[in-house]
C-alpha cells in the first residue's frame, strides 16, 4: 500500500486507520480463499492493531498468516512492514466464515 495523500492524517503519518483497512482485507481474502466460495463468505468480527512505528512516505506491504483455521471462524496475524523490513505495525483479526444460505 503506497504512503501517500490519500493515506496519511493531518499530521503527515500513515494513518492508523489505513493500516487497520489493509490489515483486515488481508485476513478476510486469506480467509476467502481458504473456504468453499460456493457455500460461505468471510466477515472480519474482531481486529485488534498495535501501531509500532510511524511513517511518512514510500510503501507498505502486509503478510498474513492463519493461526486458526476453523468451521466457523478464522484467526489471523498480519504484520505491516515497510521497505526496510521495519515492523510498521502488528494485527491480529478474527474472520466468522457464514453460510450464504443463512
Amino acid at each position: 500500500m503506497p504512503v501517500n495523500n490519500a493515506t496519511l492524517q493531518p499530521f503527515g503519518l500513515l494513518h492508523g486507520g489505513a493500516s487497520v483497512v489493509l490489515a483486515e482485507s488481508v485476513a478476510s481474502l486469506g480467509a476467502y480463499n481458504l473456504i468453499d466460495q460456493s457455500t460461505h463468505y468471510a466477515v472480519g468480527l474482531e481486529i485488534n492493531v498495535n501501531h509500532i512505528r510511524s511513517k511518512r512516505e514510500g510503501m507498505v506491504t502486509a503478510v498474513g498468516v492463519p493461526l486458526h483455521k476453523g468451521r466457523t471462524t478464522m484467526v489471523w496475524e498480519m504484520k505491516i512492514i515497510d521497505e526496510e523490513h521495519k515492523l510498521i505495525c502488528i494485527s491480529r483479526c478474527t474472520i466468522g466464515i457464514i453460510s450464504i444460505n443463512k
